[in-house]
């Protein structure tokens, strides 16, 4: 093969390959609406507004302060190996404050959080509110 044969080669598209990275981008943005329409429901039920959960950053310290969190604990999680064990504490407590156990915490809230906050935006989970209070 020649320099022109691979230029060509490596120029074509297959219709195949375009449909794939299509439906790909709308799974992506399926998930980005769930998790943003679950977190907005969630924060409403911790009577919270619901556009905080839209703003990077000021939505993970208001996660914090939910969960009875000091609200600049998420600074922790710019460091490398205590930002898991901070969420997985994060996410703990967030279950215990909406009435559900640890195991949903660690499985619903830690690993598979976009499914976790559907279920406590939309289930009927009430917010207890934290500890101290």
């Amino acid at each position: 093969m020649n320099f022109a044969q691979t230029y060509q080669y490596s120029t074509e598209v297959s219709g195949g390959g375009l449909f794939a990275g299509g439906l790909m981008i709308v799974v992506y943005l399926a998930i980005i609406v769930a998790a943003i329409v679950g977190m907005w429901k969630m924060f409403e039920k911790a009577e919270e507004e619901g556009w905080k959960s839209l703003i990077p950053l000021y939505n993970t310290y208001t996660l914090f302060r939910i969960a009875g969190r000091n609200g600049w604990g998420f600074l922790l999680l710019l460091v490398p190996f205590v930002n898991v064990v901070v969420l997985l504490m994060v996410s703990i407590d967030l279950a215990k404050h909406f009435g559900k156990s640890t195991g949903f915490g660690v499985v619903g809230l830690w690993i598979f959080n976009v499914i976790g906050y559907m279920i406590l935006g939309f289930g009927d989970a009430k917010y207890v509110g934290p500890k101290h209070q």
